[in-house]
C-alpha cells in the first residue's frame, strides 16, 4: 500500500492561509489529484475553508468541515480521521486555525499525523504574510510558528511566503518580502516552498505557486 499524503497549512489569522489552501487543492485537482479538505479552523469564523464549497464541488474536491460551519452555531467539532479522510484521495489537505490555540484542535490528532507514521507522507506548510501586524518581522512570525508546533507537537516541513495586500498586491509587494522570507527561512532552518503570486501580477521570484483570491470581504 503507497503512503498517502497529508499536507497541514497553518499561519496566524490574516497571513492568507485558507486562501493558499484554496489554491493549493484547485491547483491539485488541476493536475488530476484526488483531493480532500479538512477544515480545522475553530478560531476564524469568518474566513475558513468550509466558506469554499461550492468551488470545491466544481473541482471534485472533498470537503470535511464541522456540520455547524457557515452556520449560527459555528461549533468547533469535525469527526476527524485522517485513515478513513485519506481513504479515497491522494492528498489531505488540513487548514487549522490562526494561532497555537487554533493548532491546539490538531495536536488532539497528534499520534495520528506524526511523521513516524508509516502511513502518511506529511508535510506542515507555514504560511507567513510581512504585511500582517503581528508578523511583520521574522522573529514575530517564528514566535508564533513555534508556539503552533508547541501546540499541536507537530513540526513544519517548509514555509510559504503570502505576503500580500489582497487586491492591491503588485509586483513590488512580492519583491519587499523575500528579505523578511529569506530571514525567516534562515532562522528556522526550512526552506521556502512556495512564494505565492497573484495570476495577473508578472514576477521573476523562486518558487513561484500563482493565486487567485477565493476569500471574499466581510460583507460581499
Amino acid at each position: 500500500m503507497s503512503m498517502k499524503k497529508i499536507t497541514i497549512i497553518t499561519g496566524h489569522y490574516g497571513s492568507g492561509k485558507t486562501n493558499f489552501a484554496a489554491n493549493l487543492a484547485v491547483c491539485s485537482a488541476e493536475k488530476g489529484e484526488r483531493i480532500t479538505v479538512a477544515d480545522l479552523d475553530i478560531v476564524n469564523p469568518y474566513f475558513r475553508s468550509a466558506d469554499f464549497a461550492e468551488l470545491f464541488k466544481r473541482h471534485n474536491i472533498k470537503l470535511a468541515a464541522p456540520e455547524s460551519a457557515n452556520s449560527n452555531l459555528d461549533i468547533p467539532a469535525l469527526s476527524f480521521d485522517p485513515e478513513s479522510l485519506t481513504e479515497d484521495c491522494d492528498n489531505l489537505i488540513i487548514d487549522v486555525g490562526g494561532d497555537d490555540a487554533g493548532a491546539t484542535a490538531l495536536g488532539r490528532y497528534h499520534f495520528q499525523l506524526t511523521a513516524q507514521n508509516p502511513k502518511f507522507k506529511i508535510e506542515m506548510l507555514y504560511v507567513i504574510n510581512m504585511y500582517r501586524h503581528h508578523t511583520r518581522t521574522a522573529d514575530d512570525a517564528l514566535k508564533l510558528m513555534y508556539e503552533i508546533e508547541a501546540a499541536s507537537r507537530l513540526k513544519h516541513t517548509g514555509i510559504v511566503n503570502n505576503s500580500h495586500l489582497s487586491h492591491e498586491t503588485a509586483a513590488e509587494t512580492i519583491l519587499s518580502s523575500v528579505p523578511f522570507a529569506d530571514e525567516t527561512a534562515e532562522k528556522s532552518g526550512l526552506p521556502i516552498v512556495y512564494t505565492t503570486v497573484l495570476r495577473e501580477v508578472a514576477i521573476d521570484v523562486k518558487n513561484p505557486f500563482p493565486v487567485e483570491i477565493y476569500v471574499k470581504k466581510i460583507w460581499e
